[in-house]
């Protein structure tokens, strides 16, 4: 495009040093980068400084060691884009690394790797007592709060059923997760709330955003209304009806085939081993049984794994065990409550294994198959998760918004998004992935 992106303006970059003085290093910000993912517990940046040695510290030289900066110093950020939106982390974000530094009589240059404060706190923690008789939704938001003690807003979709569990001294983040694969939102996308079969709602996604921590269904995210409009016109200027044009864009992955198959994205077998009664059972699983039980981004008719050609869907290409989770840790607190909850129903599992486990390992599986990046004047308003809709032109009609390509257009997540500002520029760059082709009926 010939029209150039316009700088932001920072307002406030100050490092605080970890024995209380700080200083203002707007001024010396050559390139910051910010990162937020679904796929990723805390938010990271990178910011890369180059200083003459002129400050306003009260000393001359630089301020690596005259400040010092030694690791774990707090960095106060506030920015604001061409579009008015704020760029501010409330906490602050913390210095993790010090790498690639020039020294030089004249000027220094080096690099800052940061991370959230929920970081560094997830190494010096564990989570070590039982939970039990509660939602997971509600054991993840007294992690979050009780053990991680962070300070960000959490926000969680409510999930079904109760789940009991042993901390094992993990790490927070890790159990988090670890508990996401094993959710089931409280009203699924078939109207039911898990059991036995397989209703597609299982899936769950654990990440940090500017916002807070977000413990989030895959199907949820997927209902939301889009929150910007962008088009790929390949002209200058923003046609009307879109809130900005694309500046480029790169299709990553339309389909792996052979990925797919490896994944037993289309078929599986899965072998579910039962420990107390010593038997097991077998259950296959194929991508149709799971088609019209989700809430996919584009026209459920053309969910983009279930147009493979049947050729390569009618055999399982994944086998995968798994033990149930019966005859151990039934609800109660005492061991008379226990032990009278396992008589009650000594079949009964505390997870439901069969219904929920196969379900979400597809459900994540489709969510990537469909892979675009696309890069965007700045726009700090973008986060993880966030879902927009994307226009993209027809061969042959790339400078028309009447030639849209009804295909590959439609509403896309954001998996990963990168704000990048120098002192010249801003850029969003932004990872879309989507399970399924078209544009929603009534969009």
């Amino acid at each position: 495009m010939a029209n150039q992106s316009l700088p932001s303006n920072i307002l406030q970059f100050q490092i605080t040093s970890n024995k209380g003085n700080s200083i203002d290093m707007s001024a010396g910000v050559a390139e910051f980068l910010y990162y937020e993912s679904v796929l990723s517990n805390n938010v990271t940046a990178t910011v890369s400084f180059v200083e003459t040695g002129n400050n306003d510290s009260g000393t001359r030289g630089g301020i690596l060691d005259n400040l010092p900066i030694r690791g774990g110093e707090r960095i106060d950020i506030s920015m604001e884009d061409n579009y008015q939106n704020k760029f501010k982390y409330n906490n602050g974000l913390y210095v993790n690394r010090i790498r690639n530094a020039i020294p030089g009589t004249q000027k220094d240059v080096y690099f800052l790797d940061l991370a959230s404060s929920e970081y560094f706190a997830n190494e010096q923690v564990r989570v070590q007592k039982r939970y039990r008789d509660a939602p997971i939704s509600t054991h993840v938001s007294e992690i979050l709060k009780n053990i991680l003690q962070t300070k960000e807003k959490i926000y969680v979709d409510t999930t079904s059923l109760n789940y009991n569990f042993y901390g094992n001294t993990r790490k927070p983040f890790y159990i988090c997760t670890w508990l996401a694969s094993k959710s089931v939102p409280q009203i699924s996308a078939s109207g039911g709330s898990g059991g036995n079969t397989l209703n597609g709602a299982a899936g769950y996604l654990f990440y940090q955003t500017r916002d807070g921590f977000h413990f989030k269904s895959i199907d949820n995210l997927f209902k939301q209304t889009a929150k910007k409009k962008y088009i790929y016109s390949n002209t200058p200027g923003t046609p009307e009806g879109y809130d900005a044009s694309i500046r480029d864009y790169t299709i990553d992955t339309d389909m792996d085939l052979s990925q797919n198959l490896s994944l037993g994205t289309y078929n599986n077998v899965t072998f579910y081993y039962d420990p107390v009664s010593f038997n097991y059972k077998v259950a296959q699983y194929q991508i149709i049984d799971q088609k019209d039980k989700i809430t996919v981004a584009g026209k459920q008719s053309e969910q983009a794994s279930t147009l493979v050609s049947k050729d390569f869907t009618q055999s399982p290409t994944r086998l995968m065990t798994a033990v149930r989770d019966v005859g151990y840790n039934p609800p109660g607190v005492t061991t008379r409550e226990q032990l009278a909850s396992w008589k009650a129903n000594p079949q009964g599992e505390n997870f439901d294994t069969e219904g929920t486990m196969v379900q979400s390992i597809m459900r994540y599986n489709q969510l990537f198959t469909i892979q675009t990046n696309i890069t965007i004047d700045g726009d700090f308003s973008i986060k993880a998760g966030d879902i927009i809709r994307c226009d993209f032109p027809s061969i042959g009609d790339e400078s028309s918004t009447k030639g849209i390509n009804r295909k590959t257009s439609g509403d896309y997540m954001v998996a990963h998004v990168c704000h990048r500002v120098t002192p010249t520029d801003t850029f969003t760059k932004l990872a879309l992935v989507r399970d399924s082709y078209g544009v929603k009926l009534n969009k």
